[in-house]
């Protein structure tokens, strides 16, 4: 009897497919109620297994907290400033409406007050391009632009952790639990390099499927692989 295919596995729900969520540190966002401009200062800086970017929690003078992603030279004990009045200097959060052209920013928000969205992983930035009348052009690390609600808000700064690729895993055992802290799977086994029993794909003495690749939209689980219900198929003219 073969096992059952990967994506009947995910479906299912056990543990193997779920992220360490137990060992997430807490929700990262902004403040949802902030009225005027409040002081923060940074109380720690942490690692967390569910994040590339060390994290930083701040507490406000307003008795509020939150945890947001340490910009690259954040200190323990440092003050920020969020609010209408804070000047854009690094580590404090704005809205992208008030922060001038050019300046480096992270965690951008994509609805205002949504406590950030983009711009999240370790040693990454976007720039603010232009402001229009009530939207800001931020080109992102991909070299897109896109269009944002002058009331989101933002981290002025480049986000701390942007040598961690450069160090080599060295071994596969650190891979397998680099992916498997954020729910991953590791190693990725093709369906060609499988027997006939595990996958459709799997049987021949070949890398080669052995047949057509497109598959029905209306498949079962067990057979739902390669193209499914693709437009077209073939090389490109």
């Amino acid at each position: 009897m073969g096992k059952r295919l990967i994506q009947q596995r995910r479906g299912k729900g056990s543990s193997l497919y779920k992220s360490n969520s137990h060992k997430s540190l807490g929700e990262i966002g902004y403040p949802s109620k902030i009225e005027g401009t409040v002081r923060g200062v940074v109380i720690d800086i942490f690692h967390s297994a569910g994040h590339t970017a060390p994290l930083m929690y701040v507490e406000y003078e307003n008795g509020m907290s939150s945890l947001v992603p340490a910009p690259l030279g954040i200190r323990n004990g440092q003050e920020i400033m969020i609010g209408e009045k804070a000047s854009a200097s690094v580590g404090n959060i704005l809205k992208l409406g008030n922060i001038p052209s050019a300046s480096v920013v992270y965690n951008l928000e994509l609805k205002p007050s949504d406590g950030g969205k983009l711009i999240r992983g370790s040693g990454s930035s976007a720039i603010v391009v232009a402001h229009q009348k009530d939207k800001v052009i931020v080109k992102l690390p991909s070299k897109k632009l896109v269009k944002l609600s002058k009331d989101c808000r933002a981290t002025i700064g480049v986000i701390a952790g942007g040598g961690r690729k450069d160090k080599p895993l060295l071994k596969a055992g650190n891979k397998y639990h680099k992916i498997k802290a954020r729910g991953g799977l590791y190693p990725k086994v093709s369906g060609v390099a499988m027997n006939a029993v595990d996958h459709p794909h799997g049987g021949t003495h070949r890398r080669t499927i052995g047949g057509p690749s497109s598959v029905s939209r209306h498949a079962p689980p067990g057979s739902k692989v390669g193209l499914i219900s693709p437009k077209k198929t073939g090389r490109g003219k």
